[in-house]
């Protein structure tokens, strides 16, 4: 009895002394973080695994020495092993969890050229997700080989790895397929982290980029899911590959009449005039000249892709004003020549000109020309059969 009092006693002191060491390094980290960023965030989110660590630590010692023979002595043991590794699995990662949140306070990606911000952002977030899957399973292996059970049977496992290897390797294949497309798309610079893409027809920004799937925000804050292998094998455009300045369209049907040049000097002043506009690209070119009406485009540049949307609008709704208040008559029309079509009229009624039995309305008949044709296109010949009476 004195014995189980003495460990009791041992235990609980030197949890007390555990749990007073690691409040005094809390207390301290808390006064240097005044000083440093670093300091305060990891006093903030590594103090419970760290409490967590010492104070098992100091407890399993304390059994160790202390405390004699006892039922369930080993199981205790053991399952206090099994405690300490989780809590220093914790530990390290809350220990990267916090570095690597400096580096993504550090390369912001709220700011105007935010390129290079975006690309370290997306592959520390993705190191993030690689970093904690690794520390699991290297926690989880070693609590495994605590069992001399599970030692036993490594043997066996690694003499039928090949076979389990290839069955595994075909049961997650896609699996597999998609998280190795994630780690090329973090580091390959297809896309990153906000940049501006059209896919599905659909256009948006990347919001997240996972091992296995990519959140895509679209325009209406719907979110598309789309699986990483997606980007590694489908075309899609990205409007933010090199730079976030963009260049967009607004296109005007007008009729022929319509002169340019005042359309020209009214985009410019609309460009001008707007804080969307970045000074590059105001240009106003005639696309097409067809069905009696001809298309306007004016290429214009912004920034970024939602300054270049917004523009797009505003441009395209100037322009249709402008050209409703001072050129009314250049809208689209339709022109129909009806005294021309009453002249027509009598004379098909009368069947003047070339007529149904004319050699000028036939393309297979009616000329060596057309009876040529018409031997080409009109099949082998059928041959009449003798018949007898």
């Amino acid at each position: 009895m004195p014995s189980v009092l003495t460990a009791l006693i041992a235990v609980a002191g030197a949890a007390a002394v555990a749990i007073v060491f690691v409040e005094i390094v809390h207390r301290i980290m808390k006064r240097i973080g005044r000083r440093s960023v670093l300091a305060a965030d990891m006093a903030r989110k590594i103090h419970r695994p760290f409490l967590a660590a010492v104070t098992l630590v100091a407890v399993q010692q304390a059994i160790r020495v202390w405390a004699g023979d006892f039922p369930g002595r080993s199981g205790l043991v053991h399952t206090l092993v099994l405690l300490v590794i989780a809590a220093f699995a914790w530990l390290v990662g809350a220990t990267l969890l916090v570095l690597e949140d400096m580096a993504l306070a550090k390369w912001r990606t709220d700011v105007p050229d935010n390129l290079r911000r975006r690309r370290i952002k997306t592959q520390v977030v993705m190191l993030r997700r690689v970093t904690v899957a690794i520390i699991v399973i290297l926690a989880g292996g070693v609590m495994l080989m605590t069992f001399p059970d599970i030692r036993a049977l490594g043997a066996s496992v690694l003499a039928s790895a090949g076979v389990i290897s290839v069955v595994a390797a075909l049961a997650a294949q896609s699996t597999l397929g998609n998280v190795f497309a994630g780690l090329q798309l973090a580091f390959s610079d297809a896309i990153r982290v906000d940049d501006v893409v059209v896919v599905e027809q659909e256009w948006g920004r990347i919001e997240e980029i996972t091992l296995t799937y990519v959140v895509v925000q679209i325009w209406d804050d719907r979110r598309l899911i789309l699986p990483t292998s997606y980007f590694t094998t489908k075309p899609f455009q990205n409007w933010t590959r090199s730079s976030s300045a963009v260049l967009g369209t607004a296109e005007v049907d007008v009729d022929w009449s319509t002169p340019i040049e005042p359309l020209r000097a009214e985009l410019q002043r609309v460009c001008e005039s707007s804080e969307l506009w970045n000074g590059k690209v105001c240009v106003l070119q005639v696309t097409g000249a067809i069905d009696a009406r001809i298309r306007l485009r004016a290429l214009v540049s912004a920034d970024d892709a939602a300054a270049l949307w917004d523009l797009r609008c505003l441009v395209r709704e100037r322009l249709v004003g402008w050209i409703w208040e001072h050129q009314r008559g250049s809208a689209p029309r339709v022109r129909a020549e009806v005294e021309q079509a009453a002249r027509i009229r009598p004379q098909m009624d009368g069947h003047h000109g070339p007529g149904p039995e004319s050699d000028a309305a036939r393309v297979f008949s009616g000329g060596v020309d057309g009876d040529a044709r018409g031997v080409v296109f009109g099949g082998p010949v059928p041959v009449a059969s003798d018949s007898k009476d």
